[in-house]
């Protein structure tokens, strides 16, 4: 099963390696599922992380290399898909349409955008959703 992390999943999971986000990545990294990232994840992540966490830096970096090594780093499509006009937000149509020509199986977000979205492929899920699932 295939599973994209979305941004504030990855923010979380590093900032809080106790966190119920830090649990759903390392479930989604591990057999029988493959994470993926979206290319434009990895830079939003370090800008994120550079604004808000500026001392942790070092231990973010160490996150991040060892993400790389199990997540499978998927492009950012040139087409579109009909189910991006569900997510108001346009900066995070990229994620969905990625997810779509990656074949996820859930997009792992807390992302009130893609949560309150009637899209039923991939399947929207929150962290505390994905722990749960057998």
């Amino acid at each position: 099963m295939r599973i994209l992390l979305d941004t504030n999943i990855l923010l979380s999971a590093a900032y809080s390696p106790n966190s119920t986000p830090h649990i759903a990545y390392k479930k989604a990294v591990d057999p029988p599922f493959q994470g993926l990232i979206c290319e434009q994840s990895i830079e939003e992540l370090r800008r994120v992380f550079n604004r808000k966490f500026k001392g942790k830096i070092h231990g973010f970096e160490r996150f991040v290399t060892t993400m790389l090594a199990v997540v499978e780093v998927i492009p950012v499509p040139d087409e579109e898909y009909p189910e991006e006009a569900e997510i108001r937000d346009v900066d995070d149509r990229a994620i969905l349409s990625a997810a779509i020509k990656a074949g996820a199986d859930i997009l792992l977000t807390g992302d009130k955008d893609f949560l309150e979205s009637s899209i039923t492929h991939p399947t929207i899920m929150t962290a505390a959703q994905f722990v749960q699932l057998s």
